[in-house]
């Protein structure tokens, strides 16, 4: 059974809430939310990424928000407590989702402070 994933270990931006409301509008009914996912790569070691789901496992935890799911495996949220996802959006065509407070993992960067979608250093 999936468990509830509460503010204290990740919250999402007013923005960041909106422009996944409007993105779940658009998605196939079978979606069943936005899978937050780690892997090997970016300063601190890890970057991180987004994608649509139709699965929610039994190891994962899930934030729910009115019309969406953001759902998240174990190993995925320990690197993710803290954390605040919001969406900027500059009107010149570079809208992304943002990480905001990512824990220091001693990578070689000078500072991480925040990480889009793709991951990385800003």
């Amino acid at each position: 059974m999936s468990a509830v994933i509460n503010e204290m270990e990740l919250t999402l931006t007013q923005p960041a809430q909106t422009k996944m409301s409007d993105l779940f509008r658009q998605v196939d009914d079978n979606v069943q939310g936005v899978r937050v996912f780690a892997t090997a790569g970016g300063c601190s070691g890890i970057s991180f990424g987004m994608t649509f789901t139709d699965v929610i496992n039994d190891d994962d935890g899930v934030l729910s928000f009115d019309g969406f799911k953001v759902i998240v495996d174990d190993g995925t949220l320990e690197y993710l407590r803290g954390v605040e996802i919001d969406f900027v959006d500059q009107d010149d065509g570079n809208a992304t989702f943002v990480f905001n407070n990512l824990p220091q993992m001693g990578g070689s960067c000078g500072s991480c402070g925040s990480s889009s979608s793709g991951g990385g250093c800003s």
